[in-house]
């Protein structure tokens, strides 16, 4: 199969997966989806028509004033459609077609720092501060993790190699807001050098913020490497060892090549598709954030977003965050097969 029939064919599969995401999204929130769809809509007629005065004093009594009131709201409902059900091919239809154009519409609850009620908007202000956290935090965990489980798997059943195996099950044993939590406490109330909430205190628009979300952020990404770091080591040295055992290594290691050359410049490289693999798709889950601990720490990212919007039952952001971050996993997906193909000359031939 030639690389574009086969970049075509993936994208084509993965735009396929991204619809039936919708769909079913769609199809578990539509009922309630259209109660608050209504209900916005009568809240938004009514209160524009009882704040211009000289509307609402026309009306001679209050039966007429709530019959307009009605015939105003079935209007609006009929040009937004509202007037079929939910299930209806033309607005499920419609509504796969907002959502893929990044019209989320308004969120119900929520809103964003800077007071918009915009689904994109409040996406837009979340994203780039998970990406922050999670994303830098993955790279640094992987980056300690390759290179200390090909430590280990150069020296099996040495110290180093028991230490790191014995970290990556204790570590692993535990959840990321527990130890996040005697973090907090140990690090913000006992000792004092970090703040117990990673929201900075000052505004955005402060010439400080920066250099302040980048403080607050140190404790939940300092946990946050500390938990992770030894699974990967763990991995990358399971990984290695098979391949530390093949003929070409021997062979490498007789000719008196250089252990270090060997094991970080052939076996690792060999090493690479599935480490490039999970690499990939812990970045994508990285977007998505971590509702707990993100909770926990209280940082304005996705995760929490996620806890807020699922919390007071946003359903326009949570179907805005959900397209949003399955177009991330499926990018991230596409990219790891590329470079699956060229980590592994045996997936170009085939």
């Amino acid at each position: 199969m030639g690389l574009k029939r086969y970049v075509a064919t993936r994208l084509l599969t993965m735009f396929g997966v991204l619809m039936a995401t919708l769909l079913l999204t769609i199809a578990l929130v539509g009922s309630n989806m259209d109660v608050i769809l209504k209900q916005g809509v009568a809240f938004q007629v009514r209160s524009e028509i009882t704040q211009n005065a000289a509307i609402a004093g026309s009306f001679v009594n209050a039966e007429k004033f709530e019959k307009f009131v009605q015939e105003q709201i079935d209007q609006r409902s009929k040009a937004l459609g509202l007037d079929s059900p939910w299930y209806s091919p033309q607005r499920i239809g419609l509504t796969m077609y907002k959502i893929l154009v990044l019209d989320f519409g308004r969120a119900t609850f929520l809103t964003s720092d800077s007071g918009s009620s915009d689904v994109k908007d409040i996406l837009l202000e979340k994203i780039p501060k998970t990406v922050l956290l999670f994303t830098t935090a993955t790279i640094i965990i992987s980056i300690i993790g390759i290179f200390l489980g090909a430590l280990a798997s150069s020296k099996i059943n040495s110290k180093i190699d028991r230490v790191t195996s014995t970290f990556a099950v204790v570590s692993s044993s535990f959840p990321v807001w527990w130890i996040g939590m005697i973090m907090i406490f140990v690090f913000a109330f006992v000792y004092h050098l970090f703040p117990a909430r990673a929201t900075p205190s000052v505004l955005p628009s402060d010439p400080g913020y920066i250099a302040a979300l980048l403080y607050h952020m140190t404790l939940p990404l300092i946990t946050i490497v500390l938990i992770g770091f030894g699974s990967w080591a763990y991995l990358v040295r399971n990984f290695m060892i098979g391949i530390l055992q093949e003929d070409f290594v021997i062979a490498k290691k007789t000719i008196g090549i250089n252990q270090k050359k060997i094991v970080y410049g052939h076996a690792l490289k060999n090493a690479a598709p599935p480490i490039v693999t999970i690499l990939a798709l812990s970045l994508s889950g990285s977007l998505g954030g971590a509702i707990i601990t993100e909770a926990v720490f209280d940082w304005p990212g996705m995760g929490r977003l996620y806890f807020e919007a699922i919390s007071v039952m946003d359903l326009p952001v949570i179907i805005g965050a959900t397209y949003v971050l399955t177009v991330f996993f499926l990018a991230s997906i596409f990219v790891a097969d590329l470079l699956y193909g060229y980590f592994d000359p045996r997936v170009k031939t085939s």
